[in-house]
């Protein structure tokens, strides 16, 4: 029986967060997923990392300072799939007066320090490319900074992290029995073929996200602490609405917000939608009313007209939301709670959460737990960057032209988005190749053989979805034929395809 100082159950961003924090540290970890890695909720979000200017209305104060705090952290770590985004915020004088909304702004500006991103300013859309998309009625605004991250990529390059430090990574492997057994604990695996291993552990992470309560109920069999709120959260995918690098936030009638982002350099990102969620977090999809609700509220603001027909794609997930009784959706708070069940053998349960935070969450995991297991080495993850993260001087834009110098048989989009996806480790996976040809099969326009052998080896890819949806979305650039051309690759070289979920849904 395998032993390990630490089970964590679910790869999502705190799963894998919490087990490259843990294996940094030196103990000896074990990361299970049901499914691939960022399957679900941290494959969905706005991919945004942000203090969160409107939770500032619901006097989030605490939230949003450690969120502000952990943007410029991020920033640094990973700069090939994180930087810094302006968001443009047309004033509707018909809802918040622009005094207030000047003085949230100067609020966010200043909760903690920014070292890498401009603050506030008051714009006139006359004098601004962020006014050209606008309808006329719009004369002025107020633009701010977040960041922006790949989700999917985010939790891969934890996982991959947490792998180089010794831990071992299951994908596809479910936790279904979990008991204290003497000072430890003794799960049993499943794979997806069925075959059941158990192995034993110091102590468990119940890092499961909108299942967290469901596998304390069933697989753990142990009281729940602490509750949460499932929200579902919708986006679509239309062709491009502005040309200019800026995104928008918008502020709607009935006190949600949107975004709208640009994507993928020929799309725009709208969304997202909060409604509360009663079903299978598994099934979770777009509705109608949905689609037509983010088409509604990106009309009320662009003088380009968009419809449902528009939509290319869409996706959705469930955020497992810390339930505090808010009244709606909108309200419920961001934050997280860490319940720890030391009666026994270490039980951790994570409530709650969102990706701006998964570093501090997983560092305050393993601080709480690492004196149970006899671990004081001290927190690490501050200051080091992810997989791929080592740009010089973290200039992206010096490190792509570098690149391109060096490997100049490269075509120059394809340098860029392989720069993107896997920054520093781009050179891993274009190994020795001299030439175009010695990347192998172009498999589909721009996807050759060398970055498919790289992300099954490397990045626990198994099927389609996961290579042309979680770690690039290729699927939006690709003929429909390239999920059927992936699955062919991979049951020639590598067995059967894992089943690919299609959790976003195209639109064709």
């Amino acid at each position: 029986m395998e032993q390990y100082d630490l089970l964590v159950i679910g790869g999502g961003i705190n799963g894998a967060g919490i087990a490259r924090d843990a294996a940094g540290r030196g103990l000896r970890v074990l990361l299970c997923e049901k499914d691939d890695l960022a399957a679900h909720t941290s494959s969905a979000s706005t991919k945004l990392i942000h203090g969160g200017l409107r939770y500032l209305e619901y006097y989030e104060f605490s939230l949003v300072r450690k969120a502000l705090q952990e943007r410029e952290v991020l920033l640094d770590a990973a700069p090939h799939i994180m930087w810094p985004l302006r968001f443009v915020m047309p004033h509707d004088a018909a809802q918040r007066p622009a005094w207030l909304i000047r003085c949230g702004l100067f609020l966010y500006d200043h909760l903690a320090r920014r070292r890498r991103l401009a603050g506030s300013e008051r714009i006139r859309f006359d004098r601004h490319p962020a006014g050209s998309p606008l309808k006329a009625s719009y004369h002025q605004g107020f633009v701010y900074s977040d960041g922006w991250v790949n989700d999917a990529r985010l939790v891969v390059l934890n996982a991959i992290d947490a792998a180089e430090r010794g831990a071992t990574i299951l994908t596809r492997t479910a936790c279904v029995a979990a008991q204290r057994h003497g000072d430890g604990w003794q799960a049993t695996l499943q794979g997806a073929d069925g075959q059941q291993t158990t192995i034993s552990a110091r102590a468990v992470v119940n890092a499961a996200g909108p299942w967290v309560q469901q596998l304390l109920g069933g697989v753990i069999q142990a009281p729940a602490s602490k509750a949460i709120r499932l929200v579902k959260g919708s986006h679509i995918i239309v062709k491009r609405l502005f040309a200019h690098p800026y995104a928008y936030i918008f502020q709607n009638p009935d006190k949600r917000i949107i975004f709208a982002i640009p994507y993928e350099q020929d799309f725009t990102l709208i969304g997202t939608t909060d409604v509360e969620y009663h079903g299978d977090a598994a099934q979770v999809a777009i509705d109608s009313d949905e689609v037509a609700y983010l088409c509604q509220m990106s009309n009320r603001y662009f003088s380009q007209q968009i419809s449902p027909a528009d939509v290319v794609a869409t996706y959705s997930g469930v955020r497992p939301l810390l339930d505090d009784d808010a009244a709606n959706a909108s309200g419920v708070t961001r934050d997280y709670a860490l319940a720890l069940d030391s009666h026994g053998a270490p039980l951790l349960s994570v409530f709650g959460g969102k990706i701006t935070t998964y570093r501090k969450l997983a560092e305050q995991v393993v601080d709480q737990l690492a004196p149970l297991l006899g671990n004081t080495r001290p927190t690490w993850t501050a200051g080091a960057h992810l997989p791929g993260g080592q740009l010089p001087g973290g200039d992206f834009d010096a490190f792509v032209a570098t690149l391109q110098a060096d490997k100049p048989w490269l075509p120059a989009a394809l340098a860029q988005r392989l720069a993107r996806a896997y920054g520093s480790r781009v050179h891993a996976v274009l190994g020795n190749a001299t030439t175009l040809a010695g990347l192998g099969e172009e498999i589909q326009p721009g996807l050759y053989e060398a970055e498919l052998r790289y992300l099954v080896e490397k990045e626990w890819a198994t099927s389609a979805d996961d290579i042309l949806w979680r770690r690039s979305k290729l699927r939006l650039h690709l003929p429909a034929g390239a999920y059927a051309a992936v699955e062919a690759w991979l049951a020639r070289h590598h067995g059967q395809a894992a089943p690919s979920s299609q959790q976003a849904s195209p639109v064709y």
